[in-house]
């Protein structure tokens, strides 16, 4: 079987982890590379494949299979829109659309359209999280009960300083970090359908937030916590956690999601478990089980362009479709709405 031809439009941060996904691919080669700016030329020589200024150029010279859309946030609903009037299904980057109102409409011409979209949240292909899924789907901790979360961590100085944007509103970790935690918790717990929160600005006097508690009800209700942050001194984030991004120091010791139910609770990443052994006599006197779950860690970029590869050859749907990247933009949206407003906010069950 011949590779699938996959070209990489966006040569930033995000865009050179896909353009080395597709290189190292056994099932995959990235056909060319998409942006215009002179740092992908050098991108482009060092892959060796072409480079093309525009999606326009791209397609009328050397079609793909598929392209993944890593260009600025902005753009995404532009450029999906090119790649769905040419036919060519697409990875787009998170958040799916700047605004709701706008990924609502990309989300109805897609579906007109019957092109693949995978919304890339990379988090939902890591066999971390696909083995926490797993646990709870099981039923080994029985009805679940509650959820709390954390992603606590420092942005230094220098990135706000390199990209003043950051410190006013829009800029803050609910709108740049939340919609991760967002999937994650979709993905352990299923569809959240309130949100609350209360925002602060105290540790850098920013416009924007820095710290946000917030709270959660799910469809199932189940209740949640999460604890954000981008100025805490703490390990207790997913990159920090995880070890599938070596750019960061990781701590085998942390966790930054525990769910719990009536029978037990699953601490993630470090995936212990603890479970009654016999659900008739539970009780806070009794002992649990306790273990580790076995997985495997690997590089969910890897897992997600291997499965966009297979969404392109039409042998799966999309594993995060473009429904979901909708639901996580409403909900990382509605969690802004109830910060600034102390209300809670509903959200569409549909």
């Amino acid at each position: 079987m011949s590779k699938t031809r996959i070209a990489v439009a966006g040569a930033g941060y995000i865009g050179q982890a896909h353009i080395g996904a597709a290189t190292r691919s056994n099932i995959c080669t990235l056909s060319a590379i998409v942006d215009p700016s002179p740092a992908a030329k050098v991108l482009a020589e060092q892959a060796n494949v072409p480079l093309f200024a525009t999606l326009d150029e791209l397609f009328a010279k050397d079609k793909p299979d598929g392209v993944v859309l890593a260009t600025p946030n902005q753009l995404h609903v532009d450029h999906a829109v090119q790649c769905l009037d040419a036919r060519v299904p697409m990875l787009l980057e998170k958040p799916i659309a700047p605004t709701v109102a706008e990924a609502e409409a990309l989300v109805r011409a897609g579906e007109e359209a019957g092109v693949p979209i995978l919304i890339g949240h990379h988090r939902a292909h890591s066999p971390i999280m696909e083995k926490a899924r797993q646990v709870v789907d099981s039923g080994a901790l029985g009805r679940l009960v509650a959820v709390t979360g954390t992603a606590m961590f420092m942005k230094p100085d220098h990135y706000f300083v390199e990209a003043p944007w950051r410190r006013e509103i829009g800029g803050g970790p609910i709108l740049l970090n939340m919609i991760h935690e967002v999937h994650n918790l979709r993905m352990l717990c299923g569809d959240i359908v309130a949100v609350q929160a209360f925002k602060s600005h105290a540790a850098r006097n920013f416009p924007v937030e820095d710290t946000v508690a917030i709270n959660l009800r799910f469809a199932s209700g189940a209740l949640g916590t999460f604890m954000l942050s981008d100025t805490a001194a703490s390990a207790r984030s997913w990159e920090q956690t995880s070890q599938e991004n070596k750019a960061y120091p990781t701590y085998e010791d942390e966790d930054c999601y525990l769910v719990a139910g009536t029978n037990g609770s699953l601490a993630v990443p470090t995936m212990r478990l603890k479970t009654y052994a016999r659900r008739e006599d539970r009780s806070w006197w009794k002992p649990f089980e306790v273990g580790v779950v076995g997985m495997v860690r690997d590089d969910p970029i890897k897992h997600q362009m291997e499965h966009f590869a297979a969404v392109v050859r039409g042998e799966v749907a999309p594993l995060v479709s473009a429904r979901d990247g909708l639901k996580n933009l409403r909900i990382t949206e509605a969690i802004a709405t109830a910060a600034t407003s102390g209300t809670v906010v509903e959200l569409p069950t549909d």
